[in-house]
């Protein structure tokens, strides 16, 4: 079968091969034919080394498809149904878990260490314990999560991560308030879903902010009631909260200096709330003075911040009833064998989400 392969950490390009083979079949797990993938800033990192991820490996997280089979032991699922990919399963029995902090549970992340793929020259892994930038991939069963009839895969796809971290950032980890202010850092697709989120949450301002021209002009769209270019920022912080910072500000590029900014553009007693995933290396750093003295609440939100089955659900919910957009969120389209293409348009910036068409 064919699927896209990054050799080694650090190549900037994928090489789509049709000798792979999805391998791991048996007990709990299903196998699971792709339909639609999302690239997500998450793949490319893992690609550039800022995420750790053994190679070679298939990048590729945000996915939804059909169960070919399921193995022995496997309940609620069968050949046929719909699905979308969950890469942080909750196993239901560790600590967290038992806490309620299902998105927290690290069941998921042990088989990230695992083969998911073979070819002849050797094993290949998933990124993140899936791997979607392929036909067909075999999982645990706790990943497959069924779909209504009435969700196209493309937008399932979406919920499966960047649309359930931005949202449940706003509404789970941060808790935006009605009538407050919101400055959003980046304005990709988990930026985009934040502020449509913040929308949904009542906040009266919401500023985005993004180096990207097309990505500020459709913040607009999705509900930003400004967007400015990061040079800009400060002016912005000015105008709109009178130089007192804002309500709640959304770190979604995953570096240290976009996380300076943001804490420094959050009022005292205010929220910043980290959403973009960084590197092991890369330190942000603060003073004790500051920390003690302004009170500001710094919470960092892995995967939306709740319980990723509740989140999707929401999801569906709130696009069936047209309270937030999905279908714009994907400006660009592109088969398998241009994936190459996609990550080009991410890195540019020039694309929210592209969707790989399986």
């Amino acid at each position: 079968m064919r699927a896209a392969v990054l050799h080694e950490i650090g190549q900037e390009k994928l090489e789509v091969l049709d000798d792979v083979e999805a391998v791991g079949f048996g007990p709990g797990k299903v196998r699971i034919r792709v339909r639609a993938t999302g690239l997500c800033h998450s793949d490319v990192s893992a690609m550039s080394g800022v995420l750790p991820q053994p190679a070679p490996f298939v990048p590729g997280h945000e996915g939804a498809g059909e169960i070919l089979d399921v193995g022995d032991g496997v309940t609620g699922l069968a050949p046929g149904d719909r699905v979308l990919l969950c890469w942080l399963p909750a196993c239901r029995t560790c600590a967290a878990c038992k806490r309620g902090q299902t998105h927290l549970c690290l069941a998921g992340f042990m088989n990230a260490g695992v083969p998911n793929f073979r070819r002849p020259g050797g094993d290949v892994f998933g990124f993140a314990g899936t791997g979607t930038f392929t036909e067909e991939v075999v999982v645990d069963a706790g990943c497959a999560v069924p779909i209504p009839d009435d969700v196209p895969f493309d937008i399932a796809a979406l919920i499966g991560c960047g649309v359930t971290t931005g949202l449940g950032a706003a509404i789970n980890t941060a808790k935006v308030t009605a009538g407050s202010s919101v400055a959003v850092i980046g304005c990709g697709g988990v930026g985009i879903s934040a502020i449509q989120g913040a929308r949904l949450q009542g906040a009266a301002q919401i500023v985005a902010v993004d180096p990207v021209e097309s990505r500020r002009e459709a913040a607009l769209r999705f509900g930003a009631t400004e967007a400015v270019a990061p040079d800009a920022l400060a002016d912005a912080r000015q105008r709109v909260t009178g130089g007192e910072g804002f309500d709640y500000v959304f770190e979604v590029v995953g570096r240290s200096a976009t996380a300076r900014t943001a804490y420094e553009t959050t009022r005292r007693g205010g929220t910043l709330c980290v959403v973009g995933a960084g590197a092991l290396d890369d330190f942000v750093q603060f003073n004790m003075f500051e920390l003690f003295f302004d009170e500001k609440r710094i919470v960092p939100s892995m995967y939306g911040g709740g319980d990723v089955l509740t989140s999707y659900e929401r999801a569906i919910a709130l696009w069936r009833s047209g309270r937030i957009d999905l279908e714009s969120l994907i400006t660009h389209r592109v088969p398998l064998a241009g994936i190459n293409e996609a990550i080009d348009q991410m890195r540019t910036g020039v694309a929210l989400r592209t969707c790989i068409e399986i």
